[in-house]
């Protein structure tokens, strides 16, 4: 019998709490033995909600146990450093939500850390995992639509979260814009060389206290002389609008729908379908998919399909995204190899 990996999870927002079922429900050859969160009451409830054996609201009660073999970081972004950097110095694997931080001489730090320890890290970039991601990344190395050319990306959530939560996100570009960043990167499979972005409040007021906004919109240049644009929005209140094209010397691909089921209702009043209400539902099998690739990896000792490197590169380009947007100008990064 294959020995489970001991994993412990610190952070039990949603997110958090997804992984957390993921780990003890869903993933096979992982064992959920530890659950942290600043407040105890939610470790608590968890905890005994998935027969946790230890819960806890201090990190280092984990860093020091050395049975417990891997860390799912999903803890506020701010937190991130301080963790990440214990996790790598006591000789955990690590699987750390994206963004790596929200400073970019932290997340190079990181990622000297990390390789100087061999230490195993994967990033939460879970689209590279979701199926119709990943069949498109399969039919561009095919060459099926020739040489990408142009990407296009959506990001839209139904409403904004809590300003509590905008306050430490890091901002649009940071927080949800960094997603199509890595994803273009990874379908392009070239890299990004400039950014000129876009934004407005244009329904949330207390954003504008954060210099934050809920709408944007950023050009992209990449070094294979390709181009695209993504689009993020806090404002699709009809549902949760994840989409990409990919547009080829030889034709295109399209990414994604708006429909949580493959129905289409005709009446009197009209013809419907039902839409994606929410992130968990609609990458439901990334979330599972990238887990288990992790532990995969882990007892392989091999290296993660999301590298710390590949973290480091999606918020160089956020940064500049928001560097952009805050200064009206177009940003150019310095020039990255082509992977």
């Amino acid at each position: 019998m294959t020995t489970k990996i001991r994993t412990a999870v610190f952070g039990l927002g949603r997110l958090g709490y997804w992984h957390a079922v993921n780990v003890a429900t869903r993933i096979r050859n992982a064992e959920l033995v530890a659950v942290c969160d600043m407040n105890i009451e939610t470790a608590e409830r968890v905890a005994k909600e998935l027969e946790v054996p230890t819960y806890t609201t201090n990190p280092d009660e984990i860093f020091q146990d050395d049975t417990i073999q891997a860390v799912i970081i999903a803890s506020p972004t701010s937190t991130h450093f301080d963790l990440l950097k214990k996790a790598s110095e006591s000789g955990k694997a690590i699987f750390v939500e994206k963004p790596l931080t929200i400073d970019l001489n932290e997340a190079n730090e990181i990622k000297g850390i990390i390789e100087k320890n061999h230490t195993i890290c994967q990033v939460g970039f879970m689209r590279r995992f979701d199926p119709a991601y990943d069949a498109a990344k399969k039919r561009i190395e095919a060459g099926d639509i020739g040489d990408p050319i142009y990407f296009r990306g959506i990001s839209r959530d139904p409403h904004a979260p809590h300003e509590a939560f905008i306050e430490h996100s890091g901002g649009m570009f940071v927080d949800v814009s960094i997603h199509d960043f890595d994803i273009a990167r990874y379908l392009m499979e070239s890299e990004v060389t400039s950014v000129s972005a876009h934004g407005r409040v244009l329904k949330y007021p207390f954003m504008e206290k954060y210099g934050d906004v809920d709408q944007s919109l950023t050009y992209i240049e990449f070094a294979s002389g390709a181009a695209g644009d993504a689009e993020a929005s806090r404002n699709a209140y009809y549902g949760y609008d994840i989409r990409a094209e990919v547009i080829g010397t030889e034709g295109s691909i399209f990414i994604g729908n708006l429909r949580e089921h493959d129905i289409q209702i005709l009446t009197k009043a009209g013809s419907t379908h039902d839409i994606v209400p929410d992130f968990p539902t609609r990458f439901t099998d990334a979330y599972n998919l990238e887990l288990s690739d992790f532990f995969r990896v882990v007892s392989e000792k091999g290296t993660p399909r999301v590298t710390v490197d590949d973290g480091v590169k999606a918020l160089k380009i956020a940064l500049a995204a928001r560097e952009s947007y805050q200064t009206g100008q177009r940003v150019s990064l310095s020039p990255l190899p082509v992977r």
